[in-house]
């Protein structure tokens, strides 16, 4: 999936470029948008091909109109955004294919850009049906994907379009991706450490079983530590735990000694009686763990003790947090994570969702290496998985 013809690499001038874009952004009740994050991730590839004097044609999704026509899934105010950021017009299309559309990009110059109404109002989209794909592919010469969010789904515009539109090339975005991702898993500077958090082990497991083959040290922390606390005898008190999924985490603890991997699990605790914001906190450590309260953050202790692994590392990759960081009073071990990975010499890799959220909230974005703008394919690249919309581009 890593050697991969980028948009660097081809002739863009004059021709018309199908770009799959992420415009997938939170829109208030009056349609403005509340966090432009992916449009500005997408810039990059977008000024490229129109100073290139690419004919640029963006295509996106926004929520799930489940094959309907809806007003407030319409990708318009991206356009508005979008001419504002860029200093040019805009053109929003009606739709996302047929006459009308063909109309307007016949009449493109180049450095012209046109935005194509959501995707999404086709079912075909979703269903990855190949007369969509075909008719989407008939707008342009060539298909650039910029989407890395929707690159682990087979839809029309991410995967069936290559069958219709070559070469298909990575944007500047999956580029990117691709080398922090990709390097971590095949070529890391070592120690190469991962921090793994989150409420369960069955959402990590595929990923704590393709790390263990890789990793020098695994760092467990939120919900899912005591799932593998309670495997190997703690008493965890009211705290969330998978009690099917215990046999699974002493096999991974297991796996983990034979590979030499080590695996460190939180020694202390911030618990409450309660999962509530205001619901007071105190400290416990593994061994006396209150059998009336829950753990809802890890302690200074492994605070610490994770902070030093950090600091020892070369590469760290971190998805998921440690507790409940919503919660300010459970926040801690999250925010002391992201500060340690920021002042490290380490190469630091945020995989997605809510670690991404917690890096933004503590306003560290920018002493990160790399922030990963997929939360489902950055899991599912971590956990070995082929992604249908990065293997379908043409090979270098």
């Amino acid at each position: 999936m890593l050697n991969k013809v980028s948009i660097s690499d081809l002739d863009l001038r004059g021709k018309r470029i199908f770009c799959r874009v992420d415009f997938n952004v939170p829109l208030d009740a009056d349609q403005h948008i509340t966090d432009d994050t992916r449009i500005i991730a997408a810039l990059p590839t977008i000024r490229y091909i129109l100073d290139h004097g690419g004919k640029l044609i963006l295509a996106s999704h926004l929520g799930r109109p489940k094959g309907k026509v809806q007003d407030k899934m319409s990708l318009a105010p991206v356009a508005m955004l979008l001419a504002k950021l860029l200093g040019i017009p805009v053109t929003m299309a009606p739709d996302c294919i047929g006459a009308r559309v063909e109309t307007l990009i016949a009449a493109m110059a180049e450095g012209d850009i046109i935005l194509l109404e959501n995707l999404r109002f086709h079912l075909e989209e979703e269903k990855n049906d190949a007369g969509f794909s075909a008719k989407l592919a008939k707008l342009a010469e060539l298909y650039v994907n910029n989407a890395f969010g929707t690159a682990h789904r087979a839809h029309a515009s991410t995967e069936g379009i290559t069958h219709f539109l070559k070469p298909a090339v990575a944007g500047f975005l999956i580029d990117k991706e691709l080398q922090y991702l990709g390097q971590a898993l095949e070529q890391p500077q070592r120690p190469f450490v991962a921090i793994l958090g989150g409420a369960k082990v069955s959402d990590k497991i595929t990923v704590i079983n393709n790390l263990l083959d890789k990793v020098d040290a695994l760092l467990i922390g939120g919900g899912m530590s005591y799932t593998f606390l309670k495997a190997q005898g703690y008493s965890v008190g009211t705290s969330l735990v998978e009690n099917d999924q215990t046999g699974l985490a002493l096999q991974l603890i297991e796996k983990a000694k034979a590979q030499g991997v080590s695996l460190l699990l939180p020694q202390d605790h911030i618990v409450a009686p309660v999962f509530d914001k205001d619901a007071p906190a105190t400290i416990c450590d593994n061994d006396n763990f209150p059998a009336d309260q829950m753990g809802l953050d890890i302690g200074p202790k492994t605070v610490q003790l994770y902070a030093q692994q950090i600091v020892e590392a070369g590469t760290v990759i971190w998805n998921g947090p440690m507790g409940v960081f919503e919660f300010p009073a459970f926040a801690n071990g999250t925010f002391k994570t992201a500060e340690a990975l920021a002042n490290s010499k380490a190469i630091s890799i945020i995989g997605g969702g809510d670690s991404v959220a917690a890096v933004n909230q503590a306003g560290l974005n920018d002493k990160m290496t790399h922030i990963s703008t997929g939360g489902g394919a950055s899991l599912e690249f971590l956990e070995g998985k082929i992604l249908p919309g990065i293997a379908a581009l043409t090979d270098k």
